[in-house]
């Protein structure tokens, strides 16, 4: 028995030179490959050549995999390129910025350490996680400064301090407080970007400092800064709009008292 001829192959039945549509594609397949770089020996002895784990990316990196539908080649794209992570201070640079001394021997653009200590003696891990947060949420509302009302949600956001379980137990959430800050500040321009770390307002600076010079009147050298202090030293800010919020929102003079024996401030 004889082979079949590929006129006669069931493949090819159904295929002939003079159909129009083959003919569309083998002049679409010609047009791609015509756009194609084509290697000559010159290009190929001079240009230098890559290796490939030069164009991967970083170990560290969990690479998603891409193939080009024309030329079969794999891409290796890193996630964090595609989608960036907001920045968010290390523990180390928020404790550079917090004050650790009293306030008329703090400053917003140098805040030196008291008595020589070691700086982490002087904040509670929880306040400087919550200062971060609060540095993040002022980002995220596209607001220029880090304010009294982003210090609130970051306290609520850190999330495991006594302090923002007590505001939890009086209704006091992050979400009321966002849309009472809205409320209050208004939203800003879509197309305003914040900076990486949004410095400090005024009221916002006064009550750190409060914080630190309350913490020194009550404790002396011995324990730490921590949320509460940061929350009261809010409060103490008649005009700021963490102030106004939180009494929006049903704090008031006997609860601030209240957190202050429940912490022993």
């Amino acid at each position: 028995a004889s082979l079949p001829t590929p006129q006669s192959h069931p493949l090819h039945a159904n295929i002939s030179p003079s159909d129009p549509s083959s003919a569309i594609d083998r002049a679409m397949a010609a047009r791609i490959l015509s756009f194609l770089p084509i290697p000559t020996a010159s290009s190929r002895s001079s240009a230098p050549v890559k290796s490939i784990s030069s164009l991967s990316p970083p170990p560290n990196h969990h690479a998603v995999r891409l193939r080009s539908f024309l030329i079969a080649i794999p891409i290796s794209v890193a996630p964090s390129l595609l989608f960036p992570r907001p920045s968010l201070r290390s523990a180390a640079s928020v404790v550079s910025i917090l004050p650790t001394a009293k306030p008329e021997r703090a400053s917003a653009e140098k805040l030196p350490s008291n008595g020589g200590g070691n700086e982490w003696d002087r904040w509670s891990l929880r306040a400087i996680k919550a200062f971060g947060m609060a540095e993040l949420e002022a980002r995220k509302l596209k607001y220029p400064k880090t304010g009294t009302e982003a210090l609130l949600m970051g306290i609520l956001v850190e999330g495991t301090s006594e302090t923002a379980k007590f505001l939890r137990a009086n209704g006091i959430t992050v979400f009321k407080l966002r849309e009472e800050t809205v409320k209050l500040l208004g939203k800003s321009d879509m197309y305003f970007f914040s900076p990486e770390h949004p410095p400090l307002t005024e009221p916002a600076q006064r009550a750190l400092d409060w914080a630190v010079d309350e913490k020194l009147k009550s404790a002396g050298e011995d324990g730490e800064i921590t949320t509460a202090h940061l929350l009261l030293g809010i409060w103490s800010e008649k005009e700021s709009a963490g102030h106004k919020i939180l009494a929006s929102l049903g704090f008031d003079d006997e609860k601030a008292s209240e957190l202050a024996k429940s912490v022993s401030v």
